[in-house]
């Protein structure tokens, strides 16, 4: 099985971050390609930045999804996650829909994040998932996840502090979401009077579950005339 992982942002490092922390999930069942955004917000923490992302999530997936069994967009809140699918001709994971949905199955849940500007947005995105009245409580800190991911340490005791409050606002498990927050969940889980869900781990989870033999065909889109694409995308779109 060969998995594509698209980090939608431009922090090589996150990207490293990831594919090593889901690379070591994976033990032998499958082959990780992982990719960073060609353009785009080096990570992303506004709702300008997660379209853009969107676009460059499109964009490496036809320019790497050749040959690939899945695809998993490590991004807590996955944007272009409708997009990808509609393109893929295999099935694509989100980071975010895969815990919500994993949260939501045992019941009322949290989530913890880094940045501020991601509270409306992950609101809105759970919405849309149909589960916002499991959703006990959203909190973000100060440090947004790529200055996490330079310094996690610094940031383990807000992070604790912050999954704690969810904790008393009736959350039953706790997602720490981000994918510069890949690691964390176990290092700050005995603070925490509740369970703790890695983000990046759920989506690992889920794409091994999608990629399997029950694995859904999609319908395809009609095929798109476009203008300043790659030749990559530009071909996916004429012939999706």
């Amino acid at each position: 099985m060969r998995i594509l992982l698209i980090n939608p942002n431009t922090s090589a490092h996150v990207t490293d971050l990831v594919a090593g922390s889901v690379q070591a999930q994976l033990g032998g069942r499958a082959e990780l390609r992982a990719v960073t955004g060609r353009f785009g917000a080096r990570y992303i923490a506004s709702r300008a930045a997660a379209a853009i992302a969107a676009h460059a999530a499109l964009d490496a997936l036809a320019e790497h999804g050749a040959g690939c069994d899945a695809v998993y967009l490590a991004c807590f809140g996955d944007p272009g996650l409708l997009a990808l699918r509609e393109l893929s001709r295999v099935p694509v994971v989100g980071m975010a829909e895969a815990a919500c949905r994993e949260a939501a199955a045992a019941g009322r849940f949290g989530i913890v994040t880094g940045g501020a500007a991601w509270e409306p947005m992950l609101r809105e995105f759970v919405a849309g998932l149909g589960l916002s009245e499991v959703l006990a409580a959203l909190h973000t800190v100060a440090p947004s996840g790529g200055a996490i991911a330079r310094d996690p340490g610094a940031a383990l005791a807000t992070l604790a502090e912050a999954c704690r409050a969810c904790a008393a606002s009736g959350a039953e498990r706790v997602i720490l979401g981000g994918a510069g927050l890949a690691g964390l969940a176990a290092r700050i889980a005995p603070q925490v009077p509740v369970p703790l869900i890695c983000s990046v781990e759920a989506g690992t989870r889920a794409v091994l579950a999608a990629a399997g033999p029950s694995a859904s065909v999609r319908s395809r889109p009609e095929p798109m005339e476009s203008l300043g694409l790659t030749p990559a995308l530009a071909a996916r779109l004429a012939d999706p």
